[in-house]
């Protein structure tokens, strides 16, 4: 399958974001065309996971991959559970400060071949990364052809009803006038994503923390309980721990 070029390569190139995890602060910021700034957490992003990421964690099943990762906090919070998950994200400081905190990532594009494709039990679309790509069916048809049959989706929506798609530029303050490619992004709240989310089943929405959250399930399987409500405990067993390939990357058992 192949990535959409101008978002990925505009993502790998960015001075500004890799500078910015680097430093572990901004200010950072997309910048849409028509000069309209968007803040990026970049202190959250490098921290170690919060409160309301954990409770994002505890509801995960099975295997985890984090599309576009960043920095790695919640791949390196579930490698200390004991967790199999892996990171992908197509920005190299991202995948180094991950690997950096104890976590595994992989320099790549969801829309680019992945470890376990059709066999992962959670994704996460975590910080805005329903945007990726700028086309939110394209991107949730991808990330149906990586989970394995009922397997979740958990998808950090925007805290305002929008639904929007434009040209972006990563920015800091230095840089406001963007020297850095435009590339396609989307901003969505939870209506607008479930508009989106032909074929997936809702199972759930929560909000913490100031930020919200939906969780869908493929239809193609009822095998997994309807609810992403968080587990009683959080047990791993050796079916779900990974195995390595070739690169070294975790893929689940069949």
């Amino acid at each position: 399958m192949s990535t959409p070029p101008t978002a990925a390569l505009a993502w790998a190139a960015a001075d500004p974001y890799a500078a910015a995890l680097r430093a572990g602060r901004g200010p950072l910021f997309l910048r849409r065309a028509d000069g309209w700034l968007l803040p990026l957490e970049v202190e959250r992003w490098c921290a170690r996971a919060d409160a309301v990421d954990r409770d994002v964690l505890d509801r995960c099943e099975g295997t985890v991959l984090d599309v576009g990762c960043g920095p790695g906090r919640l791949v390196a919070e579930l490698a200390a559970r004991g967790r199999a998950a892996l990171g992908v994200d197509v920005s190299e400081a991202a995948v180094d400060h991950t690997v950096r905190l104890g976590g595994r990532a992989l320099r790549r594009s969801v829309f680019e071949p992945l470890p376990g494709e059709g066999r992962w039990g959670t994704v996460l679309l975590m910080d805005g990364n329903v945007g990726i790509g700028g086309d939110p069916r394209a991107l949730l048809d991808r990330v149906a052809g990586l989970l394995r049959p009922g397997g979740l989706l958990i998808a950090e929506t925007a805290p305002v009803d929008v639904d929007e798609r434009a040209q972006v530029q990563v920015v800091d303050l230095t840089d406001a006038g963007g020297t850095d490619a435009l590339f396609p992004w989307a901003r969505l709240g939870t209506r607008a994503l479930l508009r989106y989310a032909q074929g997936w089943e809702p199972a759930g929405q929560w909000t913490a923390g100031g930020r919200c959250f939906a969780a869908l399930r493929s239809r193609s399987s009822r095998s997994a309980s309807s609810s992403a409500e968080p587990p009683k405990r959080t047990a791993v067993i050796s079916s779900q721990r990974a195995r390595n390939t070739s690169a070294g990357s975790p893929v689940p058992n069949r």
